[in-house]
């Protein structure tokens, strides 16, 4: 293994309402270094950003969440070698454990500002100042492309029936870990095979429903553009997080849509095969639109 020269962590923001409608986060109490912080850790392995957020949440707190916007990053020094933190906000769902009492020996739930008397570093603060200038009760709406396909030129077949690649197959099955923070309930995807391989092991690993659209196709799309974007719309009315799988010529439109819509911005134009962009919005307006890269494989 060669010399780490940057050590890559992750996080998130855990929020409830209480019983005055008000909002209190989550700090945890290290006894190791005996201070109060944000849950996060380090990736481990060849682990997503994302996933290495939500497996802290859950071994730092034994809270049940749902991801909610990106909260950029946090940038310091440990020991001589520079470290970012990546960080999330996560709506409390439920408690489903406890934490490992090594580690974490107590979770407090307090206010922002409490929060920030707390917490000993300036970069922790300034994350809950980021987490305090978004809408929090966003509902996510996940627009993926689909898996690594096998290229056309090498396919001698119907396009809708040309399947994933070897890369596509093992991305397909690390889906799981990018988008189980985030609470699945529902999946739309179109109906050409590369689709249906690529969110198949995602949705039995989630045991969630399933729908296949022609109206997500690329040869829709090229008949009547509008199509796909009226039928993504309608999916913005849902309280719970909806994902779809689409193709590429097909999701920029809708997020340039959006864009223009709503007035959001886009940190990235293009996805490639496995990316995704995660809309969250609220009562059929988007708020906010993060770019979520496709799990190593």
């Amino acid at each position: 293994m060669g010399e780490v020269s940057e050590i890559q962590a992750a996080g998130a923001i855990v929020w409830r309402r209480n019983e005055s409608d008000a909002i209190e986060i989550a700090l945890v109490h290290r006894p190791k270094y005996d201070d109060w912080s944000i849950p996060k850790g380090k990736v481990e392995g060849e682990e997503s950003l994302i996933a290495c957020a939500y497996r802290e949440v859950v071994e730092e707190t034994g809270f049940a969440v749902r991801f909610g916007q990106s909260l950029g990053s946090a940038h310091y020094e440990v020991n001589g070698l520079p470290k970012t933190v990546t960080y999330w906000s996560a709506r409390l769902l439920g408690e489903q454990g406890k934490p490992n009492p090594e580690e974490v020996d107590a979770v407090r739930w307090m206010s922002c500002e409490e929060a920030k008397e707390q917490l000993g570093s300036d970069s922790d603060r300034q994350i809950v100042e980021t987490f305090q200038s978004i809408e929090p009760d966003t509902k996510p709406l996940i627009l993926l492309r689909h898996a690594k396909a096998i290229e056309r030129q090498e396919w001698a077949g119907e396009d809708t029936d040309r399947p994933l690649s070897s890369l596509g197959e093992r991305q397909a099955k690390r889906m799981l870990t990018n988008f189980l923070p985030f609470a699945v309930e529902e999946i739309h995807s179109s109906s050409a095979v590369r689709c249906y391989e690529s969110i198949t092991p995602l949705a039995r690993g989630l045991n969630v429903d399933f729908f296949f659209t022609d109206s997500l196709t690329e040869e829709v799309f090229h008949k009547n553009n509008e199509r796909p974007f009226k039928y993504v719309q309608r999916l913005l009315v849902n309280d719970f997080t909806t994902l779809v799988c689409s193709h590429n010529p097909i999701l920029p439109s809708i997020v340039s849509a959006f864009v223009d819509k709503f007035g959001v911005e886009v940190p990235s134009t293009k996805l490639e095969p496995g990316d995704a962009w995660v809309a969250h919005h609220v009562e059929r307006e988007v708020v906010a639109i993060d770019f979520l890269p496709a799990p190593k494989a």
